[in-house]
């Protein structure tokens, strides 16, 4: 595309725009011209079809084959299209050229003619085109954020490996193109040819192909102002997106920040365009303008997009605040309000209207920019007659300041501020419950509780609060407290005949709030037909004895469901003690009444269940008892000394499987046997008369303890109910004085001789019940006169905070004590027994003599 200097001339593309010496003018002249000013965009197949230069239009020729009519139109078409890209170039240039005009108007004092022919001997004695010179005039005249982009690009590019003149035609290129875009942004009709104007002049050079300029709503809907690049369908199926959709341009306006994205696919958000090209990059720029985003501006690429220097971004930013300025309808970039000026509009005085009309604090905003034309603050333009201010200051003090010197706090971790920022920026408005507002009185911080509400009206924001007093703070804690113990208040003028109920009351009664209430004489309505009589006497108790009253009764709803209520009221007399009126609550004890009657049931059924137990333990005791007694009849064996003792759990609920036997058979031998089921109860209980019983019916058969243990072993295994325990058998023979013994996973006897104590050695052998075939060893131990031995169950040494081996040598210690009478030693063994475990013992000992 030419741009050209000025009409039916093309401008030679490109201009550097170093500092050269000062005019007359005042206007610093370029020394050199190098740069290309870059083309507009054109369409694809155009880099087909040979070019050439007629007048003032670059027109396609079809090949020369091309003779038929349909190439001769389509020729046609390819020239008028290029007639009109020159003529909108040279209007864009023409604007330009005259923005530059009126500049040497104001510095020369003179007319348009000598203007023109003062710019044009400029631009022949600097060697650069008109247009170059244009747009180096305007930089230096406006010294706006294009022209920090201009001259800052050499600065950010000085450390390359280029030029110092090569940088100089980069950054004359960058100021011709943004110049020439805001040139033809301010020619332009409407957003949709600045939206043109923009690709073709500044972004078609950066690599876009399509650009879409968005209107921000109020609502936070966008509304598609402008574009170029897409197909005209996609723009219409794009020209509207409803709040609550997210898009691209979405998220740039939410952030308030621009949004980059690699590829469209790669971001996962849709936008205009996005299934013709997944695979191009995309940035979303908010455009706005003094802290207020009026739209976005979204720019397309061909292919992925890798992250751009800080040049490219900053040229991006400045297109942003471009169209920032042509949405908001103010012809190019205008300059900022002054920071400490502000003025009173039509709106702005409806505004005021409006806050003077609420009963609520209210404090009318208005934008306060600082002299980069960022927001800054916010002055407070006007405080209703209703204000309250959270310090206790008086409406003077705080009407006419800044908002951040009179609430200094509003950037802590309230975020108010931040919330105001946002409301004027986006046009959301923001509210919030019980925010707590931080004020400074005396340099102290004081909190208050309040209500917020914020809206942008016009380019103001009205900001209203709600500061929670006592009395609000304890009407709304006893609202929850009703709402939370399912209370209903009424209160009932006897003499008109006025019922008021609160709202709890109606939903207690599953009545609309249209409906009558319900007067305390028809009650008896509304209740259970067996609660009359209670209700009767609730009522004779208030309305004639006039006193206090409560009742339980079973409402009955319109919706079929039945409610346990229970009501309290009082009456309300004058100074002559007549009847006014009667006031009270209903309360909803349905979950306390079902509640108490599962107590009730739960109480009959763990009282049957106790007494169930008992029996059950004070059965077993007594089958425990009947079979093995605390002491037992002396056994007669010549030579040899035998007593036993039982010690039952001290919980009738522990009684265990501990046994013992001691008997004489019929080989005049004498069987000594000790065991222990595991567990406790009547299962234990009988397992163990099973076992006992099993093994002495098994001893007459004259086998060894091994032999036996076996076959008890059988027995626990396959006899009964899976049982596991534990025994010790032993047979001594009183003709040669001999004990054989066995073990299956039990405590090994302890032998006292003379003032020793010790424990026979551990012959292998498995707890019954847990194999079912396996044999066990079997040892002889002769025994001299005076030497005892015991037999025992766990019952005796266990205890939980020590090993079995420390309770051993404690049974050990204890064994070793000297006494007169066998029936003495046992006796003292259970006495200083420190078991723990509250389990049953027995306890076997023989001597010989």
């Amino acid at each position: 595309m030419s741009t050209p200097e000025h009409p039916g001339q093309p401008a030679r593309e490109g201009g550097a725009l170093p500092s050269g010496r000062p005019d007359a003018s005042g206007v610093h002249l370029p020394v050199r011209s190098s740069a290309v000013i870059p083309s507009g965009r054109e369409p694809a197949h155009d880099a087909l079809l040979p070019v050439e230069v007629a007048g003032d239009a670059v027109v396609a020729v079809p090949p020369a084959q091309e003779t038929t009519g349909v190439g001769r139109l389509a020729a046609t078409v390819e020239r008028l299209r290029s007639e009109i890209r020159a003529a909108q170039a040279a209007a864009d240039g023409r604007a330009l050229i005259e923005l530059a005009k009126g500049v040497l108007i104001e510095r020369l004092r003179c007319g348009p003619t000598v203007a023109a022919q003062q710019l044009a001997a400029l631009a022949e004695e600097s060697g650069v085109s008109r247009l170059e010179l244009a747009a180096d005039i305007v930089n230096q005249a406006a010294r706006d954020h294009v022209t920090e982009i201009a001259t800052g690009f050499v600065r950010r590019t000085s450390g390359g490996a280029s030029t110092a003149e090569d940088d100089d035609a980069d950054a004359a290129s960058v100021g011709v193109r943004l110049r020439t875009a805001e040139s033809g942004a301010l020619a332009a009709g409407d957003t949709q040819a600045v939206a043109e104007s923009l690709l073709d002049h500044a972004l078609t050079p950066l690599g876009a192909v399509a650009v879409a300029v968005w209107t921000a709503g109020s609502d936070a809907s966008l509304t598609l102002a402008g574009h170029a690049g897409f197909p005209a369908d996609e723009a219409v199926r794009w020209r509207y997106v409803p709040p609550g959709v997210s898009t691209l341009a979405r998220q740039a306006l939410s952030e308030r920040q621009a949004v980059h994205a690699s590829t469209q696919s790669a971001l996962g958000l849709p936008s205009i365009g996005w299934t013709q090209n997944p695979g191009g990059g995309r940035v979303a720029v908010p455009a706005g303008t003094g802290g207020r985003v009026h739209g976005i501006l979204e720019i397309c690429w061909p292919g992925r997009l890798e992250p751009q220097p800080p040049q490219i971004e900053r040229q991006i930013e400045a297109l942003a605040e471009l169209c920032a300025h042509t949405l908001e309808g103010r012809p190019g970039a205008a300059l900022s309000p002054a920071a400490d000026t502000w003025a009173t509009t039509q709106d702005l005085s409806e505004l005021v209207d409006l806050a003077e009309g609420l009963y609520d604090p209210a404090l009318v905003l208005t934008p306060f920019l600082g002299p980069d034309g960022r927001l800054g603050d916010f002055r407070i333009h006007h405080v209703n007659s209703h204000f309250v201010d959270p310090a206790g200051r008086p409406r003077s003090a705080v009407n006419g300041a800044l908002l951040l010197e009179a609430y200094p706090m509003a950037l802590g971790g309230s975020e108010l501020f931040e919330k105001i920022e946002r409301v004027y920026a986006t046009g959301e408005p923001f509210r919030a419950r019980r925010m707590t507002l931080t004020a400074l009185v005396d340099q102290v911080p004081l909190d208050a509780v309040a209500d917020i509400s914020a809206s942008r009206h016009g380019s103001s924001v009205l900001l209203i609060w709600r500061v929670e007093n006592d009395a609000a703070r304890l009407a709304s804690l006893l609202q929850h407290a009703q709402r939370l113990g399912r209370i209903g208040g009424f209160e009932e003028n006897v003499a008109t005949g006025q019922i008021v109920w609160n709202d709890q009351l109606f939903d207690l009664y599953g009545r609309p709030r249209s409906a009558r209430p319900v007067p305390l004489e028809e009650l008896a309505a509304h209740a259970h037909p067996d609660d009359a009589v209670a209700i009767g006497r609730f009522l004779r108790s208030v309305l004639h004895h006039r006193r206090a009253a409560s009742a339980a009764f079973r409402l009955q709803r319109p919706d079929g469901v039945t409610r346990h209520i229970r009501v309290i009221a009082e009456p309300v007399l004058d100074a002559d003690q007549r009847l006014l009126a009667v006031r009270g609550a209903y309360q909803d004890i349905s979950a306390q009444h079902w509640t108490e009657v599962a107590l009730a049931a739960t109480r009959d059924q763990l009282a049957q269940t106790e007494q169930q137990a008992a029996e059950r333990n004070r059965l077993t005791l007594q089958l425990q008892h009947a079979i093995m007694p605390p002491t037992q009849a002396p056994l007669d064996s010549p030579g040899l000394q035998i007593a036993v003792r039982y010690r039952p759990a001290e919980s009738e609920s522990m009684v265990g499987g501990d046994w013992y036997d001691a008997v004489v058979l019929p080989s005049k031998q004498v069987m000594l046997c000790v065991g222990d089921v595991a567990g406790h109860g009547i299962e234990a209980a009988t397992s163990m008369v099973v076992l006992r019983n099993a093994m002495r019916g098994l001893a007459v058969t004259g086998a060894g303890p091994a032999q036996l243990l076996s076959w008890l072993n059988l027995v626990a295994h396959y006899l009964t109910e899976p049982v596991t325990a534990t025994a010790v058998c032993g047979l001594y023979d009183p003709h040669k004085g001999t004990l054989r013994w066995a073990r299956a996973g039990h405590l090994p006897p302890v032998l006292i001789r003379g003032q020793k104590a010790t424990t026979l050695r551990t012959v292998s052998g498995i707890l019954l019940g847990a194999l079912s075939d396996t044999s066990y060893e079997e040892e002889e131990l002769q025994m001299a006169p005076g030497d005892t031995l015991l037999m025992y169950t766990d019952g005796l040494v266990e205890r939980r905070d020590e090993s079995v081996q420390d309770s051993l040598a404690q049974l050990l210690t204890n064994a070793r004590i000297p006494t007169t009478t066998l029936e003495q030693r046992l006796d003292g063994l259970l006495t200083h027994s420190k078991s723990d475990t509250d389990d049953d013992t027995c306890l076997i000992g023989i001597r010989v003599v």
